[in-house]
């Protein structure tokens, strides 16, 4: 078996080295520094720009809109480049939401986003998280269909509206972005997928903020209507949608373990104790070899995950259950890795003018975002139960 990357995904992780070398992780905006609840009022425009110019926006789309073409295996090897340096864009979200209006929306939406989204212009996110963060987020969210010219509003282009009532939180980058995807659910139980402009009648924002110091926000949808057009009916749509969101997320956390890692082992490699290095104390160096298994661990699952979103390839489970894995080990390897880092830095881990507490704080946000680690081994667990193993 290979296990090597393509060259098409390799060079894609080379680009986004180049963009993102730029970027000073002890720059980022920090919690601990800013007056005031949020760090910044918007995103890292400079950046969000180089990486339009680099095509990196676009690494999922086709041809037909300006895309590489790439898959999610590309997309994670990015976004672990991203991780790394705490790139304050919303690269994974606006990805997954252009990929999968690419794959399951009409040709009028695809029309209308792909392209500008792809160049940069149009700023996409999801609402992921639900009501409270712990259930399905499409539940959160009522659609009816709303049709009185009589035309059926689930086929694409076509008249008639949708109307949408709920509240989803914590949306990422909601008042920076253009369009929100949101999931929700209908009276016989399918989940859609509404692509929601942000300023239109119906639709509120009300401020959250992250443990990054970055604005995420409340949505409220009060009888929002949606034309049919915008609305993503198609089977499987949004669970696609789900797995390729939590998967990059998984990847966002690797860059940010890695690098931590690195700085970690820097750090002990110079700071002495007693003469020596801290690096040569068992102790120290014990604790540092169980976070790089984590790392490893993290590793291995993630691109396990990503090979199955991108290939479709089937397996004993589906591929919901290697995106639990892949889950497990991020959110539990990624909080692990900075408590291990804090305690080896000692009281340098939380001056304000080395960048790790910028990363504690990443961490969390990462963290709470997977969920815990024990939601996916029960959802694993379901699974396993579902599908028994020969």
């Amino acid at each position: 078996m290979d296990f090597t990357f393509t060259e098409e995904q390799q060079a894609a992780a080379e680009a986004a080295r180049g963009v993102f070398a730029g970027v000073a992780p002890d720059g980022v905006p920090s919690p601990a520094l800013t007056q005031g609840a949020a760090v910044a009022d918007d995103l890292d425009r400079d950046l969000w720009n180089k990486l339009a110019a680099a095509d990196l926006l676009s690494l999922l789309l086709d041809e037909t809109s300006g895309g590489a073409g790439l898959d999610a295996v590309a997309l994670c090897l990015v976004l672990r480049e991203a991780g790394a340096v705490l790139a304050r864009v919303p690269l994974l979200e606006n990805s997954a939401a252009a990929a999968t209006v690419q794959a399951y929306g009409g040709p009028e939406l695809r029309a209308a986003l792909l392209a500008r989204a792809g160049r940069g212009e149009t700023v996409l996110t999801v609402a992921a998280s639900g009501r409270t963060g712990h259930d399905a987020a499409e539940l959160a969210v009522t659609a009816r269909q709303d049709d009185p010219d009589g035309a059926p509003a689930n086929d694409a282009g076509s008249g008639g509206t949708w109307v949408l009532d709920g509240v989803q939180t914590v949306v990422p980058w909601a008042y920076e972005a253009d369009h929100i995807l949101v999931p929700a659910h209908t009276a016989d139980g399918r989940s859609v997928l509404a692509v929601v402009a942000r300023g239109q009648e119906g639709v509120a924002l009300a401020p959250q903020f992250s443990t990054t110091g970055e604005r995420l926000a409340q949505l409220r949808l009060e009888s929002a209507r949606i034309p049919a057009r915008d609305v993503i009916t198609a089977d499987g749509a949004w669970d696609w949608l789900r797995s390729l969101l939590a998967t990059g997320t998984c990847a966002l956390a690797l860059g940010l373990g890695d690098r931590v890692l690195a700085m970690t082992s820097d750090y002990a490699g110079k700071r002495e104790q007693f003469g020596h290095p801290i690096a040569s104390f068992q102790a120290v160096a014990v604790q540092a070899a169980d976070r790089y298994i984590d790392l490893r661990a993290m590793e291995v699952t993630l691109w396990q995950a990503a090979w199955r979103i991108a290939s479709g390839t089937p397996g004993a489970l589906p591929a919901s259950g290697d995106v639990a894995l892949a889950k497990i080990w991020a959110s539990e390897g990624v909080r692990r890795i900075v408590q291990t880092a804090q305690h080896l830095h000692g009281g340098f881990g939380a001056d304000v003018d080395y960048p790790l507490h910028r990363y504690h704080a990443w961490a969390k946000h990462l963290e709470l975002s997977l969920g815990p680690a024990a939601a996916h081994e029960e959802a694993l667990g379901d699974l396993l139960a579902a599908h028994p193993l020969a």
